[in-house]
């Protein structure tokens, strides 16, 4: 990845499961660069303007998962608003080029909202990633002080046209910001509610003092008890405990 001056969101994200998922041969690429538009009050991303597009980018993506014998690639990216497409035929581009390369390499994608805009959405759809997830990150009451432009209600629909699509539905929640027990469990009837099938918990944790500060550290038996009550619920799959983040076990989402 040095090689190719490619982002992990692994590194750039400080992820406690790096060991653990790189060990089992998979990973996580941030594409489009590493400046984000947005300016979320929980992610350690830089914000700004971003540079160019990378046009060689996907190549790159493509021979370093290749190198590095990956049986199962996530790609997430930064939010590129300053894009008249938003970057998604970026993405697109990114998927099938990994899939020329990688033909026994699956695919997951975590995108962006992009404004919630069906037709580009599509264009990530119409490149057949085996996995589809858009985080909702946090529970309704709180997404205006979390999020500094998505909408709970946007996100839930770009949620619910990647299950209309066939394609598997995934979104995660961070825990520990003040939400309730209750409104934990109506998020997960809202994700179930558009098709949504797999969901991924975890513990905020405050990146920097700029950050908005951990209001509660969730206990392990109350990470155990969500599992218990999503499978319930009717998820297919549910990763839940402190440390998990949103491609911990990303290949276990496979059918």
């Amino acid at each position: 990845m040095k090689q190719h001056q490619l982002h992990t969101i692994c590194t750039s994200g400080k992820c406690p499961n790096i060991g653990d998922c790189w060990a089992r041969g998979t990973a996580t690429f941030m594409i489009l660069g590493e400046i984000c538009t947005r300016s979320c009050k929980f992610c350690n991303t830089l914000t700004g303007k971003p540079l160019a597009l990378d046009t060689k980018e996907p190549e790159k993506v493509a021979e370093s998962i290749r190198l590095m014998g990956l049986k199962h690639a996530v790609v997430t990216s930064v939010d590129r608003d300053d894009l008249e497409d938003q970057g998604a035929n970026h993405w697109a581009k990114t998927i099938r080029t990994i899939k020329e390369k990688n033909p026994n390499t699956t695919i997951e994608t975590l995108i962006p909202d992009f404004q919630g805009r069906k037709d580009l959405i599509a264009i990530v759809i119409n490149a057949h990633p085996e996995i589809i997830s858009h985080n909702m990150e946090t529970v309704k009451r709180l997404t205006p002080l979390v999020r500094s432009a998505a909408k709970y209600d946007t996100s839930l629909q770009v949620l619910r046209q990647i299950a209309e699509s066939g394609i598997i539905a995934k979104s995660g929640i961070m825990l520990g910001l003040g939400e309730t027990e209750a409104e934990v469990l109506e998020t997960m009837d809202d994700l179930r509610s558009v098709g949504c099938s797999v969901m991924t918990i975890g513990q905020y944790l405050q990146p920097t003092r700029k950050h908005l500060p951990v209001v509660e550290y969730i206990t392990p038996q109350q990470f155990r008890l969500y599992e218990e009550i999503g499978i319930q619920k009717g998820f297919r799959q549910v990763e839940s405990g402190p440390l998990v983040r949103s491609s911990y076990h990303a290949e276990k989402s496979l059918p």
